[in-house]
């Protein structure tokens, strides 16, 4: 078993791919700012590691095979990372978005599709052998979007309640990334990975009352209150601007869906009422 770097080791996906690969009984590395605060297993190797220095890079990089990719740094630091990723590691899976697939909920322009465009392509002229998953809508997000509104217990505030997106389980992302890491087979793929179904936001807020034995009330904020009232919640105006003129797009049709979890692990995709039976602490008050 080769040994492997994941980067955003105590991210949403990064922290699953830590643990599937360990259970799988590969050789991982897991690469923070500041391992002390990772809260990682500690048969975990934690390394000292930061995408803006690349310096930094090249002890995490020792010995490594292939490399887990999540970029949350500045756009300046991207060529000197994959340099260096590119001088030390034969293979890299990067997590990326469905870039491509014909659905306007994936098709508006924004700075963070830019950068990723740009990642992709130096990816491609690194010489390396790669393999994209391109991850839907996070099934977490529902955390940050409406979490404090569920837990405050009073009505649900939101734009575009009526516009869906196939919320996808981080830990069947991470499914995908640890099987494109250690099997044979995937160098050049591009796998677009989403949950099962096509739920409107509010179905899915509907779904976490389901989870959490309470009744729902719902309440349609318009596109500018959303500029002023999410802001503490989504904390950019960029942000802001990136998901109205998503949901916005995708009203009136349904989600993209894909096949890609059942065709590469032969089951069906958590379900959005699983993960939030399995996250229901995250939207109860604290008693």
């Amino acid at each position: 078993m080769h040994r492997i770097l994941v980067t955003g080791s105590t991210g949403n996906v990064g922290r699953h791919v830590v643990d599937l690969l360990t259970a799988a009984g590969a050789r991982v590395r897991a690469m923070t700012r500041d391992p002390d605060a990772a809260r990682l297993p500690a048969h975990v190797d934690v390394v000292r590691g930061d995408l803006t220095v690349p310096e930094s890079l090249d002890s995490c990089l020792q010995d490594i095979d292939a490399v887990f990719l999540v970029w949350v740094a500045p756009p300046d630091a991207i060529e000197g990372a994959l340099e260096r990723i590119a001088k030390h590691s034969r293979r890299i899976v990067y997590l990326t978005a469905p870039l491509k697939t014909p659905h306007p909920f994936f098709q508006q322009p924004n700075p963070s599709r830019a950068i990723a465009e740009r990642i992709e392509r130096l990816i491609e002229q690194s010489g390396l052998a790669w393999t994209f998953v391109r991850a839907g809508m996070f099934a977490g997000n529902a955390r940050h979007f409406w979490g404090p509104q569920i837990r405050a217990g009073g009505a649900i505030r939101w734009p575009y309640l009526n516009s869906p997106t196939a919320p996808t389980d981080e830990r069947d992302i991470a499914t995908i990334a640890v099987r494109t890491l250690c099997e044979s087979g995937h160098a050049g793929a591009e796998y677009v990975v989403t949950g099962p179904q096509s739920l409107t936001q509010a179905e899915q807020i509907q779904t976490i009352g389901r989870a959490i034995g309470r009744s729902l009330n719902l309440e349609e904020m318009t596109p500018d209150e959303a500029r002023s009232e999410l802001l503490p919640v989504l904390g950019s105006p960029v942000f802001i601007h990136m998901l109205l003129s998503a949901w916005r797009a995708a009203l009136d049709r349904p989600a993209f869906v894909s096949s890609t979890f059942a065709e590469l692990t032969g089951k069906a995709p958590r379900p959005f009422l699983e993960w939030a039976t399995d996250y229901a602490a995250d939207f109860r008050a604290p008693r």
